[in-house]
């Protein structure tokens, strides 16, 4: 496994080592005790995630304010943008985002730790994204910023109006979102 620091502290991708011959491929997709060898870091998953959407979906930008979740994201079908937001107000890049492009071609995956918000626009004619978490989801803690919001100015490149819930499309703006200390 490689790992790649992104503009983000504590974000990385994460490239697994494929083997692969006439009969097709192999990877390991999570290894505890690699992951840890090489960032330090020893996550609990408590809980895995998988969702199906089609072209032009926009899903995001989430996070849980009093259960945070860290998570690791991978896209088995099809290809998204990945966006996370650093929400920590004291950390030096509070308020920026950063973008990846994950996809089963390419097979990265993205850690996403505590204190983002975390969206992806899928880009290919579906996306199946799979993704473990390490707190429980929680419908009362969670929250959803503007995709739009103009103060931060995503580029989820996008080439037509996305698809969005109406829960994305009620997503407050940056300024009035509840952040983490």
């Amino acid at each position: 496994m490689k790992i790649a620091a992104t503009l983000l502290p504590g974000v990385l991708v994460l490239e697994p080592t494929v083997f692969e011959d006439a009969r097709g491929h192999f990877f390991e997709a999570f290894n505890a005790r690699q992951f840890k060898a090489l960032t330090g870091l020893s996550p609990e998953f408590v809980q895995d995630n998988q969702s199906h959407s089609k072209a032009g979906v926009l899903r995001g930008l989430h996070y849980q304010l009093h259960q945070p979740q860290g998570k690791l994201v991978r896209v088995i079908q099809g290809e998204i943008t990945d966006v996370v937001v650093d929400l920590r107000r004291q950390s030096p890049s509070f308020g920026q985002w950063a973008s990846v492009t994950l996809s089963a071609q390419n097979r990265r995956q993205l850690w996403i730790p505590e204190g983002f918000a975390h969206g992806f626009h899928v880009r290919s004619d579906i996306a199946d994204v799979q993704y473990k978490t390490t707190a429980y989801w929680s419908a009362p803690d969670e929250r959803c910023i503007r995709w739009d919001d103009p103060d931060l100015a995503i580029d989820w490149e996008l080439t037509a109006p996305p698809l969005l819930s109406d829960k994305d499309r009620q997503g407050v703006y940056w300024r009035q979102a509840e952040l983490f200390p």
